[in-house]
């Protein structure tokens, strides 16, 4: 068995989501495609995928083996170019996922500039709030707001963000200015998103632990742009992330109150599955992208009248 060429095989296969697909691709026939997995398969003594009529998943050996395989086929590609004295160049499709508004406003520039230096390269971005399973959805890089929970994925830091307090200075001209969390109760709020109408704002106490406050809320919404752009209209006061208002606070469309009391900075990753060496492509986005994201973010808290808190 050609072990290299079973496992770009498999690898095909599970990129393409079924045998058909992966021999389409590949100019192989069907019967080829299953016997090279199988005898893959039993060459490990595993089973590697599940198959089903309408698609393939992998197994938990699966899918660290293909992950594996990915890097070794990636490695042995950079080898064979080296070897034959070319000039070493990143190619292939990148798959990353970010927040939507996040993704919109800092990472797709990115993106687009890292696209102009690197020919060779394409990228596949998808914009979602849902948090995205790298592993099961065969995502290269993802962008993660929020603290980490332990796992075996490799984050680097990018920056944080503010949760921040913000209304229209034509609200306050009519209804004063808030001077401390439980002044909310005495204010028309904006909520979104998830939050249940009894949901809760946390902010910072005297003592430094997390206050939850209640707000009066008129408006409930299920997007945070919904909910900037009623804060801009004079609906009332909205507690959303930073970077979704840093343009209409610098604007002069917005103003934070309360900055105060926010509670601690949210940090910002770049995070990747794979372990040890990565492919030429993922290393050289790294290397572009994660400089370029902290100036990013740190323009926008400027945006915002002061740099992280």
């Amino acid at each position: 068995m050609d072990r290299l060429d079973a496992m770009a095989i498999l690898v095909a296969a599970v990129d393409a989501g079924s045998f058909s697909a992966a021999g389409r691709k590949l100019g192989v026939p069907l019967p080829t495609i299953s016997r090279k997995v199988a005898d893959l398969e039993a060459h490990l003594k595993t089973r590697l995928l599940v198959r089903s009529t309408r698609k393939l998943a992998l197994t938990e050996a699966g899918q660290a083996y293909v992950a594996a395989c990915k890097r070794i086929l990636e490695e042995v590609g950079e080898a064979e170019t080296r070897a034959s004295g070319e000039y070493t160049i990143p190619r292939g499709e990148l798959t990353l996922t970010a927040p939507i508004v996040f993704g919109r406003l800092h990472v797709l520039p990115v993106v687009n500039d890292f696209l102009s230096d690197f020919a060779e390269i394409t990228v596949r971005l998808r914009l979602a709030d849902q948090t995205i399973d790298l592993l099961d959805e065969h995502v290269d890089l993802g962008v993660r707001i929020g603290d980490l929970p332990d796992s075996s994925l490799v984050a680097t830091r990018v920056g944080v963000i503010r949760r921040v307090v913000c209304g229209s200075p034509g609200y306050f001209a009519v209804h004063g200015t808030p001077q401390a969390p439980e002044d909310l109760a005495k204010h028309a709020c904006v909520t979104f998103s998830a939050m249940a109408s009894d949901a809760s704002w946390a902010f910072k106490s005297s003592s430094r632990q997390t206050k939850l406050i209640r707000p009066a809320c008129r408006l409930h919404v299920n997007t945070a742009e919904a909910a900037v752009d009623a804060a801009i209209a004079g609906v009332g006061i909205t507690n959303v992330l930073s970077y979704q208002v840093a343009r209409a606070v610098a604007d002069g469309d917005l103003s934070i109150v309360l900055a105060e009391f926010e509670p601690p900075p949210i940090p910002v990753h770049l995070i990747h599955a794979q372990q040890g060496l990565l492919p030429l492509k993922m290393r050289r986005f790294l290397e572009f992208a994660a400089p370029r994201l902290r100036r990013s973010l740190l323009a926008s808290h400027m945006k915002l009248g002061g740099a992280d808190r």
